[in-house]
Order: C-alpha cells, then sequence, then structure tokens
C-alpha cells in the first residue's frame, strides 16, 4: 500500500518555499504522491452545499488558493519521483483545449508523473461567477474528458458534441505515455462511483473510514463488471480526511481494497512544523504501509 500527502497550494503552502520543502521531504520521506486542489474564486455567501462538512467550505473565503498546475510543475521541478495530482481538478469549468494543453505540459515537465484528478464541481455559485453553467455540469465533464483524450492519443483530432465542436487540429506536446495521462474522479456518490467505472483510470475517495470505503468499492467493482470492465483497470485511492486514524487501520483500508491512503496535512504551521510533521506521518503511516 501507497501513502500520499494532501497537499500544496492552499492557505500557507501557497509560498515557493513550502512548495518546494514539501515536496522534497514528501519524495525523501517516501510519499508517494502529493495533491494540489482548485478553487479559481470562493464566496463569503452562498446557498451551495459543501459535501464533506456541514455544508461549508472549511476555510475562510480569503483562503489562498494558487493554480494547482503551476505549482505542481514548481513541484515537478523541485522533485524526481513523486507523483503529482490535482485534487481536484474542476474539469467543466474549464476549454477542454486549454486544459488539455495545460495537463500535456505538466506531465511533459515531470517525466510522466502527473494524476489528473477531476470532479464536477459543487460551488454552483462559483460557475455563475466564471459565466458557465452549473446544470449539466456531468455531461460536460464527461464530453470535455472524450475530447481531452483525443487530443493526447491522436495526431489530428476532430470532435462535435452539445458542448464542443472542432475540425481537424493538432494539439502538442502530448503526454509522455501514449495513453495519455491518467484520469482519477473525486466524489463518492451514486454518480460519481459510475463515473469512475465507466470511464474513469482512478478514485480518490473522500473522507471515508475504512468500512465506508469497502462499501464504496464494493459497488465499484459491482459497477466496473457491468461495464465490462476489471477491477485492475482502476487505482483506488482514499483519504480519511480530516477523520483521525491509526497505523492499525492501514490493514483495514487494505482489506477494503484501497491501493493508496491520502493523508491530510493538518494544521498550518511554520516550515521546520511541517517538516516534523511529515516526518512523523513517515514514520506512523508510510513506512508500516509499505510492509503490507
Amino acid at each position: 500500500m501507497e501513502v500520499g500527502y494532501f497537499g500544496v497550494g492552499i492557505g500557507p503552502t501557497v509560498s515557493a518555499e513550502l512548495v518546494r520543502t514539501i515536496a522534497t521531504a514528501a519524495e525523501r520521506l517516501g510519499f508517494s504522491t502529493i495533491w494540489a486542489p482548485e478553487h479559481v474564486v470562493l464566496l463569503e455567501e452562498y446557498a451551495s452545499k459543501y459535501p464533506y462538512s456541514s455544508g461549508k467550505f472549511p476555510a475562510p473565503p480569503d483562503t489562498p488558493i494558487v493554480d494547482p498546475f503551476t505549482t505542481l510543475a514548481y513541484a515537478a521541478a523541485c522533485t524526481s519521483k513523486i507523483r503529482l495530482g490535482t485534487g481536484i481538478c474542476l474539469v467543466p469549468e474549464h476549454n477542454p483545449l486549454v486544459l488539455a494543453k495545460t495537463v500535456a505540459t505538466v506531465d511533459r515537465l515531470s517525466g510522466g508523473r502527473f494524476i489528473f484528478g477531476v470532479g464536477v464541481g459543487w460551488l454552483a455559485e462559483e460557475f455563475q461567477a466564471l459565466g458557465i453553467s452549473f446544470d449539466r455540469r456531468a455531461q460536460r465533464t464527461r464530453e470535455y474528458i472524450d475530447v481531452m483524450r483525443k487530443l493526447w492519443t491522436q495526431r489530428r483530432s476532430s470532435h462535435q458534441g452539445e458542448f464542443v465542436n472542432f475540425t481537424n487540429v493538432l494539439s502538442y506536446p502530448k503526454p509522455v505515455s501514449e495513453k495519455g495521462v491518467p484520469i482519477w474522479f473525486g466524489g463518492e456518490s451514486g454518480p460519481a462511483l459510475r463515473r469512475i467505472a465507466e470511464y474513469g483510470d482512478g478514485w480518490i475517495g473522500f473522507n471515508l473510514l475504512p468500512d465506508q470505503a469497502a462499501a464504496k468499492i464494493k459497488r465499484i467493482e459491482e459497477l466496473l463488471k457491468a461495464n465490462g470492465r476489471r477491477r485492475s483497470h482502476v487505482h483506488l485511492a482514499v483519504s480519511p480526511y480530516t477523520n483521525p486514524i491509526k497505523t492499525d487501520d492501514l490493514k483495514r483500508y487494505r482489506d477494503a481494497g484501497v491501493e493508496e491512503i491520502a493523508l491530510l496535512s493538518g494544521r498550518p504551521g511554520t516550515e521546520r512544523e511541517m517538516v516534523a510533521r511529515l516526518e512523523q506521518m513517515a514514520k506512523e503511516f508510510v513506512e508500516p504501509a509499505a510492509k503490507l
């Protein structure tokens, strides 16, 4: 089992010094992945419900959240092995041709270490501010991913759909792999699990303890079979989010079918405190997980 780290690019970890320190320390300590979140804007007042708390985003609306792609490209330049993921990219808020180029660029600059963690979004007011319809965002996401996979794998691409239309375009550079960039879906709802089974390469489940993860994974396996896909076709990762876990919980996650645990960074601190926290997390989780 592997252990990843959430994350960089939010709050105090938006500084170049902390991104570099966290990324290099995480790599040195054997963490498998490092993740960066995305929000273009937040709002002080909103009716939308944040899915992983009482309904409110668990940070002040003026919390800095930097662009995840720029942040991860910088982290890539500071490291050589650790994988880099968006956790998660709000795909329907982007132009898919521009996004395909951005993703391919970060993948090339990182030597093929990029994981494209994606989701459909939850904050309707953010979509409104960007001038993008919140309705049919799941359908928009599906089409955008189809478009990006064409651009990553075909020499010349065309697409005619509900949201995107173009003919005979060339998009270079391509990602390192001929298969494109792995796409891991976030989300735990029924529709989210169906997206993983239908056309995802992986899953990053959030706010789940082992028993909860087991139930979700069982459903993913059922949906994979219904779609003619194998369990080996997807990589399953879970973050406990703010739920405290112990070393012994690693076995429970493994037995549930989890292949990777992504641990939240926890409370802010000085550079020295954050490195010390990483070292403690490595002792409690990274090293034991490697033996499972």
